[in-house]
């Protein structure tokens, strides 16, 4: 590997364990390791936290370690984004992971290969290592087609890589929410009247703080700028942490916990086009960022299924 990784964690040293060994295993010669700092009512938190960044002391192969540790808790927003300014004031690229993405080794070189290969094509500004179509072989609109990936107009935090390039029009504050929800701007960018009302909420919230995450500044920096991202043919990333541990991820019963992870062969096979896939994009904006009325079946059949197994 050429390529450095970030590691962002917290207060999770069983899931962190988990992703450090995918991270041991695939060797990068530059690990940057953001991590936050305990919460004050918390009881516990701190030695959680220590634990957590004690994980790191287990890099046992030649690897430059550079730490972004707070002494004092950020909330998820402002730790990772911060922590991302930082990473990218050291590289001009990275794949990131969280600690509780786990990722198969071909991710790593699934990644290198596109920083590589798009390195300088602004049209691309996030390569991301899920595919949440899986879910549902039977309407997944890119597996085992003849190309390794597929371009998106979404983009993805479970397990991806950008540039500094790109990174640089991220825009925590999103200053330009209001000229863009104001002039209806979102209608270019998206596909129907219920999937711009949903982004319009979502944003908002984000907007005003009121949900805590860096992702949706992220995402909606990559709209604007109308930057495609990349997604695998085969899911390459599997997320670990859902459970009441998490920040975001809380329903263990979400479809998109803990999905199968396969592996992507080498020599990737490139399309000899730059379209995003629609139908494959619907599918996300119906699925994964608006619960259809088939995922909503299938969490309450999953939940009537534990509940039987349970009596």
């Amino acid at each position: 590997m050429k390529t450095p990784v970030a590691f962002i964690i917290f207060n999770r040293p069983d899931t962190t364990k988990r992703v450090f060994e995918a991270i041991r295993q695939a060797k990068p010669p530059k690990l940057l390791v953001i991590a936050d700092g305990p919460r004050g009512d918390r009881p516990g938190e701190a030695e959680k936290c220590a634990a957590a960044r004690a994980v790191i002391d287990g890099v046992d192969w030649e690897c430059e370690v550079l730490t972004n540790y707070s002494d004092v808790n950020l909330g998820c927003k402002k730790r990772v984004s911060s922590g991302l300014d930082w990473v990218f004031d050291n590289v001009d690229k990275a794949i990131i992971l969280e600690d509780d993405c786990l990722p198969d080794l071909s991710f790593f070189d699934f990644c290198e290969n596109l920083l590589e290969r798009y390195e300088n094509d602004s049209r691309i500004m996030s390569i991301c290592g899920v595919n949440f179509q899986l879910v549902n072989r039977n309407i997944n609109y890119n597996s085992h087609s003849n190309y390794s990936y597929y371009y998106s107009m979404f983009h993805d935090c479970w397990g991806w890589a950008t540039w500094k390039r790109a990174w640089k029009y991220n825009d925590v504050n999103m200053n330009l929410w209001p000229q863009v929800k104001t002039e209806k701007l979102l209608n270019n960018l998206l596909f129907d009247d219920r999937s711009v009302k949903y982004w319009v909420k979502i944003f908002q919230s984000a907007y005003e703080n009121k949900v805590n995450s860096w992702f949706y500044p992220w995402f909606f920096s990559c709209r604007v700028h109308s930057g495609f991202g990349i997604f695998p043919e085969k899911n390459l990333v599997s997320n670990i942490g859902f459970g009441m541990a998490g920040t975001h991820t809380i329903d263990q019963n979400n479809p998109y916990a803990n999905l199968c992870l396969e592996k992507l062969d080498l020599p990737l096979v490139h399309p000899p086009f730059m379209i995003h896939n629609k139908k494959a994009d619907k599918y996300t904006q119906n699925t994964r960022f608006s619960p259809s009325l088939v995922l909503r079946i299938q969490r309450k059949l999953k939940k009537l299924f534990l509940a039987k197994m349970q009596n």
